[in-house]
């Protein structure tokens, strides 16, 4: 079994010329750009989660209206009667 110190050695060195071949003028996002990232993802997880705890006390069933029936039935009978 060969020693594994010496198969790690010898990936590694094959792997730094491709860590080098990044273009240093590049310009990437690098730890900053994950920050904000990272902040913007809790706020949307936090919004969303808001939101449905809000969503989960809105009554779908809409409640009849008594006062609007009253109304309805005010109008309906004058025009019965005349």
């Amino acid at each position: 079994m060969p020693d594994m110190s010496a198969s790690v050695s010898l990936a590694v060195t094959h792997l730094v010329p491709l860590a080098k071949e990044v273009d240093e003028n590049k310009v990437t996002p690098g730890v900053l750009g994950f920050i904000v990232f990272a902040v913007m993802a809790l706020a949307v997880w936090g919004l969303m989660k808001s939101m449905s705890k809000h969503m989960r006390k809105v009554d779908f069933q809409e409640s009849p209206d008594a006062d609007a029936d009253k109304a309805g039935q005010q109008a309906d009978s004058p025009a019965r009667q005349g």
